[in-house]
């Protein structure tokens, strides 16, 4: 018999024997399973996808919450600043509005066809659920514009 390699001891018995061989193989089996995951580049470059955006999706979380607190801050510092003769005009320009649309409404309601208000209810309610969405494309839209208008003016 040959000495076996690193100074494992021999096996005393055939069963003793076919265990090594056993434990050989299933470490040979892991290293090989190992050495074919590190290889197979597409498995890698999907957990890397994955990966970058759940950042990027946390990253968009953050900046989310941020843009609501200054936007809120930015809202309160102005309430602040307002003359009260403009507060109080601001609040019955808006009673109006609110008044003016509670009767667009309903004449929406009495006028529209219920496919129409159907289509119209789905796209108002998906309009809330996404409003921050909305609100930031919204933003970034004016801020392209404020930048090709201010380009287009030099």
């Amino acid at each position: 018999m040959t000495q076996p390699p690193n100074d494992e001891p021999t096996a005393a018995s055939p069963e003793e024997l076919r265990e090594q061989v056993e434990q050989t193989r299933h470490a040979l089996g892991e290293t090989v399973e190992e050495l074919a995951a590190k290889t197979d580049v597409k498995a890698r470059a999907q957990e890397k996808a994955t990966a970058v955006k759940e950042q990027a999706g946390a990253k968009a979380a953050e900046l989310t919450g941020q843009v609501k607190v200054k936007a809120t801050e930015a809202a309160h510092l102005v309430q602040e600043k307002l003359p009260d003769p403009v507060k109080d005009k601001a609040a019955v320009a808006a009673q109006q509005v609110r008044a003016k649309a509670e009767q667009a409404g309903q004449v929406w309601q009495d006028k529209a066809p219920q496919p129409v208000r159907e289509k119209a209810q789905y796209g108002a309610q998906a309009a809330k659920d996404n409003r921050t969405v909305l609100l930031v494309a919204g933003g970034v839209a004016v801020a392209a514009w404020l930048l090709l208008r201010r380009r287009g003016g030099r």
